[in-house]
């Protein structure tokens, strides 16, 4: 069984785009019919995201399984963990990670068990740069010239995140860390030895939204370009 692991912390603008595409990929013909476990863990959700899970939840058949679990963590690492440890519980052989303001092909996780790896680091693309106003040409522009969307990239998402179950294992799990437990599992997996695959072929679409979850995160790094410019109109970001 593959199993997909989704944090959410008050997502009901976006949980339902994230859930289509997960449901797409997770009847992806290339998985040859495996079955797909994806668990949301709803972490101090105040708004209707468990509501948006149960409705999406009455579609599943064979091929797919969506559940969700309720902690009050305030913490995206632990949320990771622990929907890694119910889907390690049921079975899983790969665990697969994104966000709920992400979007994931329909290949999305074919792609990432056919490159045959311990895990596989994948890159995030972004379609709207609206939230941003009038800087989003200019972040647009900065983002196209500073980030490898190809690979042999050296990027690590939460949102395009892949890695065999007895990897994940060997390197201990998520760190309950409230920003950069991506960046620490890496880390991890590294120390052990694991083959990582640096790939841009899982893809993803992220949001460039202007409310950032976690400091230090995507979104936090993007509003942090968005500040240099507005201290220094002039500044050609690279």
């Amino acid at each position: 069984m593959i199993g997909v692991v989704v944090p959410v912390h008050d997502e009901e603008a976006c949980l339902g785009a994230c859930l289509d595409a997960l449901r797409a990929a997770a009847t992806c013909p290339r998985l040859r019919g495996e079955a797909v476990c994806i668990v949301i863990v709803l972490d101090a959700c105040r708004d209707q995201s468990q509501r948006i899970v149960l409705a999406h939840a009455m579609q599943a058949d064979l091929r797919w399984r969506l559940d969700c679990i309720a902690i009050e963590a305030h913490n995206v690492g632990a949320a990771r963990a622990a929907g890694a440890r119910l889907l390690l519980q049921r079975g899983a052989r790969w665990l697969a990670f994104t966000d709920a303001d992400t979007r994931v092909s329909p290949t999305w996780l074919s792609t990432q068990l056919a490159l045959d790896a311990d895990a596989v680091c994948g890159t995030v693309a972004v379609e709207d740069w609206s939230p941003h106003g009038s800087r989003a040409g200019a972040l647009r522009a900065h983002f196209a010239q500073t980030y490898t969307d190809a690979d042999g990239h050296r990027h690590v998402h939460g949102a395009n995140f892949g890695v065999r179950a007895s990897a994940y294992l060997r390197a201990g799990g998520f760190a309950p860390l409230a920003c950069s437990e991506d960046v620490a599992m890496v880390a991890a997996l590294q120390a052990t030895g694991a083959h990582i695959a640096w790939s841009a072929a899982p893809r993803v679409v992220t949001s460039a939204r202007r409310q950032a979850r976690a400091r230090g995160g995507f979104g936090d790094t993007l509003l942090q370009v968005v500040a240099a410019l507005d201290a220094a109109p002039h500044l050609t970001l690279t």
